[in-house]
């Protein structure tokens, strides 16, 4: 735990589900309509220095929380993103996984989807 973590700090009454290893926040700043995060409860910065047992559960709450999304909010798709890194954009230095739904129009042309991280390479037909 980090005293300077907001993850760390959140009040339980976020926590919408969680097993032994992680729980599931809705973002405080949702890009979407049920734009949710998965957070290890270990303070980690990284997805490559978790131990196995978090990664199961990580994965197990991803797939439970895409089941309660399509019930609720209805997608059409979803974008699964982990910013790892500074350089990848990571402002949370605590490992978190974005499920972010996706739906007709929300964008003019969705296509290229995570490669707009980097815009100049997104869009690579013609």
């Amino acid at each position: 735990m980090s005293e300077a973590c907001p993850f760390c700090l959140l009040p339980p009454s976020r926590i919408v589900s969680s097993n032994e290893w992680a729980f599931v926040v809705r973002d405080a700043f949702p890009v979407s309509p049920g734009h949710t995060l998965i957070i290890p409860r270990r303070h980690i910065g990284s997805f490559f220095e978790i131990k196995p047992n978090e990664r199961e559960s990580l994965l197990n709450l991803l797939d439970e929380t895409k089941i309660v999304l399509e019930h609720e909010f209805h997608p059409a798709g979803y974008n699964i993103g982990i910013n790892d890194g500074a350089a990848a954009g990571q402002t949370v230095l605590h490992l978190h996984i974005h499920l972010i739904p996706r739906y007709p129009g929300d964008l003019t042309d969705p296509r290229g989807g995570v490669r707009w991280v980097i815009p100049d390479k997104a869009k690579y037909w013609a």
